[in-house]
């Protein structure tokens, strides 16, 4: 049963070949016994997940299950659960239980679906490795000597390993899409505003996004039909109709438009890479698309536009960590400034520590103009690059990252480096548009991720696209070799 996918366990949850709590109770054995090689949960739920399957084969036997009923999921562990640790990866949560749901997890819980726990990530979302987490650095399941990606690393290796069929994750500059393709799954960040973003620890606001990681489009479709929609919690969460997203699943790509930036094919990528995003696309030609060039010349600019807008906005969001109300607290503080001052060096890592200090001096008096502002002026050129190009092609087709999965350890030395791990999947983020990573090769034996760019609130036609491709290919079925089939 671990390698079914959700669409195949759902059939065989609905035909009785086992229950949601024989199948939970597989799961969380599973996690025990083989999660100490990946390091992808910071928490299990055991309790409440068995608690969760009884009470949906309770609903199933009365004839009110969902598609969703009884089949299991994780959380990233920056999405607030009631009653279970939501630590953020970091020390400074280390302690906090939640008292509310998210919306996003209320969603799924109210579906039917049962929480096995809670995944590992880069500390506060701050990373692309998934090594900055206070629990330890998850591991990719295809080398465990490789990092998983980040920040949803953990959520990416879980469902890469087959300890569970999806996991949500959190997307802010790549943080779903960057650790699906080095894991060789299936992640998408929705339209800026598609889910709910309370009870999701902020990073910084203007940016984060949720979305599914599972193992197929089919997948990813079925979560997020559970996920999207208005909130009233949430300010920012978009007013707009939610389609049925599997309805349009196999629809013909035949007329496909497909646009192909020059400047995301340009050196500094692995060949390897570059050689299966081509291959993928001929697939697409062969299915009826067609193909061109086309430009997105601020593209260049979508990493120090980034790196001074997401870091501005965390030092504001982070400050409410401060030892007063919730959190990790200082031992015998001599007054308040020393509470604040030893809660906050001891609670955050050197990665949020950095992003903090970057953020404070981009918002300060005498830089607000130079660097703030400036980069604002930047968000929108980038996002005006994407509406220009989506006027002619239907869906943009790119690389994921510039590289397969690299060594643990390799770049922490070199904060600019890492940084570059995200040249392709940031300027989504600065303009608010939805991307999916699916599985497309292999460079040696390390998966490759292709990157589909849509419009806005266009899901259903990345879905449609990413759904097509894997009904005539097989690498999102891959797994990796050592993994425990028992």
């Amino acid at each position: 049963m671990f390698n079914l996918t959700l669409s195949e366990l759902s059939q065989a949850l609905s035909q009785g070949q086992f229950s949601s709590l024989e199948l939970t109770q597989a799961l969380l054995e599973r996690i025990k016994r083989l999660d100490s090689q990946y390091n992808s949960f910071i928490t299990l739920s055991e309790e409440q997940a068995l608690l969760q399957a009884k009470a949906a084969d309770a609903s199933r036997a009365a004839g009110h299950a969902t598609p969703l009923t009884g089949l299991p999921v994780a959380h990233k562990d920056l999405f607030c659960t009631q009653g279970i640790r939501t630590s953020c990866g970091s020390r400074m949560l280390d302690n906090f239980v939640s008292p509310y749901n998210a919306t996003l997890v209320e969603r799924l819980n109210q579906a039917g679906m049962v929480t096995l726990g809670k995944t590992n990530m880069d500390e506060f979302a701050m990373g692309s490795s998934n090594e900055s987490s206070y629990y330890g650095p998850a591991r990719n399941p295809w080398d465990s000597q490789r990092v998983p990606g980040g920040s949803s690393g953990g959520s990416a290796a879980a469902v890469a390993a087959r300890l569970v069929p999806a996991a949500t994750g959190s997307d802010t500059g790549g943080s779903i899409r960057q650790p699906a393709a080095l894991c060789g799954i299936t992640g998408l960040k929705p339209t800026y505003g598609r889910i709910s973003r309370y009870g999701m620890i902020a990073y910084a606001s203007s940016f984060d996004q949720a979305g599914p990681m599972t193992r197929s489009a089919e997948d990813a479709a079925l979560l997020l039909q559970a996920m999207a929609g208005e909130d009233p919690l949430d300010s920012t969460c978009a007013v707009h109709p939610v389609p049925d997203y599997r309805a349009s699943l196999n629809n013909s790509l035949s007329g496909l438009r497909i646009g192909l930036p020059k400047e995301y094919f340009a050196e500094g990528t692995d060949p390897e890479i570059l050689q299966r995003v081509r291959e993928a696309v001929a697939e697409f030609e062969k299915m009826g698309a067609q193909v061109k060039e086309v430009s997105l010349p601020n593209t260049q600019l979508s990493i120090p536009a980034y790196y001074i807008l997401a870091p501005a906005e965390a030092s504001s969001n982070l400050s409410r960590f401060d030892g007063v109300r919730y959190g990790h607290r200082c031992a015998a503080p001599k007054d308040l400034e020393d509470l604040y001052k030893r809660t906050r060096e001891e609670g955050f890592g050197t990665e949020v520590k950095r992003r903090i200090m970057v953020g404070t001096y981009a918002l300060s008096e005498g830089f607000y103009d130079a660097y703030y502002r400036k980069a604002q002026q930047i968000r929108r050129l980038i996002q005006q690059d994407f509406v220009r190009v989506l006027q002619d092609v239907d869906v943009i087709m790119a690389p994921v990252t510039p590289c397969a999965a690299f060594p643990l350890g390799e770049k922490n030395s070199d904060p600019v480096s890492m940084y570059m791990e995200d040249v392709f999947t940031l300027s989504l983020n600065l303009a608010g548009l939805p991307g999916m990573s699916i599985p497309c090769g292999f460079s040696g034996h390390l998966p490759v991720g292709l990157q589909l760019i849509g419009n806005y609130f266009d899901e259903a036609r990345l879905l449609n696209i990413a759904h097509q491709y894997q009904q005539v290919t097989d690498w999102h079925q891959h797994t990796p070799a050592n993994l425990s089939e028992d």
